[in-house]
């Protein structure tokens, strides 16, 4: 057993920010991680900074047989798989009325489609091994209170937050554990694409801090913890549960 309770693990978008940290944290506790990323430069360079114990592959999981395969081959890479921590997503913080299908289809395909595919190819793989696993699908508190300038990010994170309800109810026979986790404001990539650089962008930093109770972004280690800790056997009377790491800016 290691230290985390995780053998052998499998993370979406890992090439940097939340997933990067999660592989990391892993590893730490002594488990075997396969390191997702989009681009392969990416996965690898990821894969190189984190060890040995990582396996980096690379391509888009919103391809439902890019997913299948890709997943297929951590598992065949691990041996097997105990836990799988779908982080993969992406959006860009703009009008409902400026968007367009293709974004839709973007979004939807990258923060809810992915996930099912993603799911439905690891979780027999999970029964088949007998030894239970856990899943930790992160999602966001828009996907939980809504948020404006996100209505169709939030749809699809809603879909993943009803979808991981539905399979802890159904799992929990076979002893896998289904749970999210909510970030809210996170120093990522992302967060620095939808606010921009410079002056304009600082303003809309400092007034989103001002909304939220502890007066501080989460850093991406923050959600990782988190992360871990739903994956692991600390968390083993937890399932179907949301848990939001926001400092406080949603309390529903």
């Amino acid at each position: 057993m290691t230290e985390s309770g995780i053998t052998r693990a499998i993370v979406t978008g890992a090439g940097r920010g939340i997933g990067f940290s999660t592989a990391r944290r892993l590893i730490d506790g002594g488990a075997r991680v396969a390191v997702l990323a989009q681009h392969r430069p990416s996965a690898e360079a990821a894969a190189a900074a984190l060890g040995g114990h990582a396996v980096a592959l690379a391509g888009d999981l919103a391809d439902p047989d890019v997913n299948a395969e890709l997943m297929t081959e951590a598992m065949d890479a691990l041996g097997g798989v105990d836990c799988l921590i779908n982080n993969a997503g992406w959006t860009l913080t703009q009008s409902f009325l400026a968007e367009d299908r293709a974004y839709w289809d973007r979004i939807i395909g990258v923060n809810l489609q992915a996930v099912i595919w993603s799911l439905h190819t690891v979780l027999p793989r999970m029964i088949e091994g007998g030894g239970g696993g856990s899943i930790v699908n992160v999602v966001s508190d828009a996907g939980r209170v809504g948020m404006q300038g996100e209505a169709v990010y939030a749809a699809a994170k809603g879909g993943v937050i009803a979808l991981t309800k539905s399979l802890a109810q159904e799992m929990a026979r076979h002893r896998i554990r289904v749970n999210c986790v909510a970030p809210g404001p996170t120093n990522t990539r992302v967060l620095e694409e939808n606010m921009g650089v410079g002056p304009e962008a600082q303003k809309k930093i400092e007034s989103m801090i001002r909304r939220i109770p502890l007066r501080q972004v989460a850093e991406p280690d923050d959600i990782a913890a988190a992360i871990v800790f739903l994956a692991g056997p600390e968390a083993r009377q937890i399932t179907g549960q949301v848990l939001s790491v926001s400092g406080g800016l949603t309390m529903v």
